[in-house]
């Protein structure tokens, strides 16, 4: 039996509005995360029988209280004020029998208090995107809240046309963000912003509760989380798009997911989300964006510790950047040490895939397979500029020989680092056609070569293809 447990409504009164999920019009379930429901410990039966319907909002599992959680933030850097949870609800926080944590939280499930000029609804498209792209970064090692289930209905809603309503089940260990904490602080509720951080430390920090500088401990390891995942992010050539303070977990998980994108061809200003006209967020900007964003959360929490001490925390997160970063890229070339010279081979790799425009995954992964012995690779007939290619493949020959290690050993490493399969924009595309028709097989089939990113398998052979010209040029939106 699924536990359900609301230690958020329990413990932070004040701090939400109660409120139940308003259904679409025949909403149906088309499609679910068989290894999350197994991870979550839910049977095929739960997705065909009455529980199911807590999946379109129609219902509530027992234990479950549903609340709509109010948080404010910096957005595209400027306050924005109150926000909240404008089209989501948190249902509860199922209890695992090991002791696990994780919020359900429904999307698209109606007006609340927060929704302001919206609708409280979410399309099919956008929730299709969000589904992928959390299983995707999931399945790739990068933290992410998860996507349980996709329901869809023929009720309509209306972004730039009319589309077919969608909801989405998040799942997570917390839905803490930084503008939980601003909320609080610029409402000059110093009480409140201590309440809060009580009650993340209790629940997520525990073995802080009882250390005299918890605060500070807490504020360094957020800082920390925070640099190690926007270090995966750019080593797997994610795309965030909205980097605003209320989509930045405390947890340092990846969440909200709009006009994200994995880089095609390697461009270091990749802009993802054509909203962002001033590029604000683009791909080589996001380790910046973070530590702005948490110099934002640090200035919430300035009524817990002084100037110097949130300096102090603050200041972790470039070294634990640049140590993850490192470790991650070293991975992928193939080193096993370290060396001097190690980041002046990966920028001049980095700067000849740039001027060409050369697909950032397939480059790292055809890299996986090359022998040292070996004086011409595939890879070399990538490259326009074969001089400096060659120039720069000779360096590297040398380099891994200095680790002293077989082919197939680094072989094996580099492949577990350097992805086989990405997300692209256009398989996400395709897989949102078919699934307006009510053809979920290609949905189906891009999730499935998606759960094993890193592995040669024939059969998802089409999914690794470089993109169609068109699949390039996809403009992305906060509404997607």
């Amino acid at each position: 039996m699924t536990q359900f447990i609301n230690s958020y409504h329990d413990e932070l009164a004040g701090f939400y509005t109660e409120l139940k999920p308003t259904p679409l019009k025949d909403a149906r379930l088309l499609y679910y995360s068989q290894p999350l429901a197994d991870d979550l410990g839910l049977s095929p039966d739960f997705f065909t029988g009455e529980s199911a319907a807590v999946l379109r909002g129609e219902a509530l599992l027992t234990g479950m209280n549903p609340i709509a959680q109010v948080y404010s933030g910096h957005q595209f850097g400027v306050w924005a004020g109150q926000l909240g949870d404008g089209r989501g609800i948190l249902l509860g926080e199922q209890q695992l029998p090991d002791g696990r944590k994780y919020d359900w939280h429904l999307k698209g499930a109606g007006l609340t208090p927060y929704s302001r000029m919206g609708d409280g609804r979410a399309v099919l498209r956008s929730v299709i995107r969000e589904f992928l792209a959390s299983e995707a970064l999931h399945h790739l090692g990068i933290p992410t809240t998860r996507a349980l289930s996709i329901v869809t209905s023929q009720q309509p809603v209306f972004r730039e046309q009319p589309e077919r309503g969608a909801m989405l089940m998040r799942v997570a260990e917390s839905h803490l963000r930084f503008g939980h904490f601003e909320h609080f602080y610029y409402r000059e509720q110093p009480d409140e912003v201590r309440k809060l951080a009580d009650y993340a430390i209790r629940h997520h920090w525990p073995h802080l509760v009882d250390e005299k500088d918890r605060y500070v401990l807490w504020l360094r390891d957020i800082a920390e989380r925070t640099a190690r995942l926007i270090a995966l992010w750019q080593a797997q050539g994610f795309a965030h798009g909205v980097m605003n303070t209320d989509n930045m977990s405390i947890l340092g998980l990846t969440i909200d997911f709009g006009p994200y994108a994995f880089l095609d061809d390697y461009q270091p200003g990749f802009i993802c989300n054509h909203s962002d006209y001033q590029g604000r967020y683009a791909f080589d900007n996001q380790p910046a964006v973070a530590y702005w964003n948490l110099h934002r959360l640090g200035q919430a929490l300035s009524g817990l510790m002084t100037a110097d001490q949130i300096r102090g925390a603050l200041d972790a997160y470039e070294p634990a950047l640049m140590v993850a970063f490192g470790e991650q890229m070293r991975k992928k070339l193939g080193f096993f040490s370290r060396d001097n010279q190690d980041n002046d081979l990966l920028t001049e790799l980095l700067s000849l895939m740039a001027k060409e425009g050369r697909d950032y995954t397939r480059t790292f992964r055809q890299l996986s397979y090359v022998e040292v012995a070996e004086n011409h690779m595939t890879l070399r007939d990538d490259f326009l500029d074969r001089d400096a290619f060659d120039a720069w493949h000779r360096k590297w020959r040398l380099r891994l020989q200095q680790d002293n290690v077989d082919d197939a050993t680094r072989q094996t490493q580099m492949k577990l680092v350097n992805p086989k399969r990405i997300l692209r924009n256009y398989l996400a595309q395709n897989a949102i056609e078919a699934a307006e028709k009510d053809d979920i097989s290609v949905l189906t089939r891009l999730h499935q070569g998606l759960l094993n990113p890193y592995e040669d398998d024939a059969a998802f052979d089409d999914l690794s293809a470089l993109p169609p010209d068109w699949g390039k040029t996809l403009e992305i939106s906060c509404s997607s």
